[in-house]
């Protein structure tokens, strides 16, 4: 699955679809999950390695608060992926749990700083490597991060992380991939 997803599309496109499936890993099928290990929990923060062709890291977290309270939605996480074969560090995805409309974006603040990211299907995602690195470093010098989005139903959501334990989560994910 993971090579599969390593190879498809345009820029744009693959950056997605590598993180869909990045995305899909944690609720994929008893079989699949199987595959992914807990490699170490950091706080509100956890290290993961998917063991496939070609490798997969992550740090993942849920939020810690999610808003409104009495909607329905599927798994919510952020994700920070490493998929050496492709030499890519730090891919940032969001699974909101619902599904958007197209050409939606999604807001992110951590303190002041704001990013805004592209969607596509349940998943939300930085267009740009260099801005996925100017986020991660409002990540990991903030305490907490902010994501809204709306649904493609026009329900808007409100999701809080916290941020501690990233940076250990981080370093886990990055040390597990890096040989």
């Amino acid at each position: 699955m993971f090579q599969l997803c390593s190879r498809i599309g345009d820029e744009k496109m693959h950056r997605a679809v590598r993180a869909a499936c990045a995305l899909g890993v944690l609720a994929a099928t008893p079989a699949l999950a199987q595959d992914v290990t807990l490699l170490e929990k950091f706080k509100d923060w956890s290290a993961y390695a998917a063991a496939s062709t070609p490798k997969v890291c992550f740090a993942v977290a849920k939020p810690t608060d999610s808003n409104p309270k009495k909607i329905k939605r599927g798994p919510i996480f952020f994700y920070i992926s490493q998929w050496p074969a492709d030499k890519v560090v730090n891919e940032v995805s969001v699974k909101m749990g619902y599904p958007f409309s197209e050409g939606t974006k999604t807001k992110v603040t951590i303190g002041t700083a704001k990013f805004e990211m592209f969607t596509k299907d349940e998943g939300a995602f930085v267009e740009k490597p260099d801005m996925e690195t100017k986020l991660i470093e409002a990540m990991k010098t903030g305490s907490t991060m902010k994501i809204e989005g709306k649904s493609a139903r026009g329900t808007a959501t409100s999701d809080v992380y916290s941020l501690n334990g990233l940076s250990d989560a981080l370093e886990r994910a990055a040390k597990e991939c890096s040989g």
